[in-house]
């Protein structure tokens, strides 16, 4: 029998896979999450999986429906809003509150703008969209406060599920120029103006979102089967 210590590591591990997965654009809005396939693959019963699934639910990032099974949220319009102005309030915060940047903490940011360059280059979108949404996260551990980085972690999964709803165009330049002005900020020890910056970068981000569009479902059978695009009606 599996001890406490050992049950919960399970659930950690799994809600943290899915999250991870949410934050790498590898699960999608509406992906249905099967208890047997999740108990088949971690090898763990469906009762510690229901758990996890049910945590997600308290985070914002699952939702169940009755007698269909689990599913990640698909966020509405209005759910969007709400969303960037949670972001915009904890990041400018958190940044409010910093005093300096650490050597290491620079480093962080240095690699990581680095590998959102490379990822430019590369035209990695899927790691791109990982890297965007990385960068406010890796603020949140420099800062090292553990409530704040799960919030983050939560919020910029929700945000990733947002964009691929409602964001018809990427802006990963634009993202990477935000984010570049940020850390000179912080480099240069104003982190009152690095909170500006990220509040008009965020103000930025959400700006691009068309909250009056539709994702369709059913796009990969679409294209599989060569119908013309999706046309939403409103």
């Amino acid at each position: 029998m599996q001890d406490r210590h050992t049950a919960d590591s399970d659930q950690s591990a799994i809600e943290k896979a899915i999250v991870s997965g949410i934050l790498s654009a590898r699960i999608l809005p509406g992906m249905r999450l099967g208890e047997t396939q999740l108990a088949e693959v971690y090898g763990v019963s469906r009762t510690k999986i229901r758990e996890a699934l049910m945590r997600l639910v308290g985070r914002g990032v699952v939702k169940v429906s009755p007698r269909r099974g689990w599913f990640v949220v698909e966020p509405s319009a209005e759910e969007a809003v709400k969303v960037y102005e949670a972001r915009r309030i904890i990041e400018c915060g958190l940044l409010r509150s910093m005093t300096r940047l650490s050597a290491d903490g620079r480093q962080i940011l240095l690699d990581h703008l680095n590998e959102e360059k490379q990822a430019i280059a590369a035209a990695d979108r899927q790691l791109l969209t990982c890297l965007m949404g990385d960068f406010h996260i890796r603020i949140a551990e420099i800062a090292g406060n553990e409530i704040i980085i799960d919030l983050l972690r939560d919020l910029t999964a929700r945000t990733i599920l947002i964009s691929m709803l409602y964001q018809s165009d990427f802006h990963a330049v634009q993202s990477h120029e935000g984010h570049c002005r940020m850390f000179e900020a912080m480099d240069a020890g104003d982190f009152s103006k690095a909170a500006d910056l990220s509040a008009t970068h965020l103000d930025e981000v959400e700006a691009g979102l068309d909250l009056t569009r539709r994702r369709d479902r059913h796009s990969d059978l679409r294209k599989s089967l060569s119908l013309p695009p999706f046309q939403a009606t409103t």
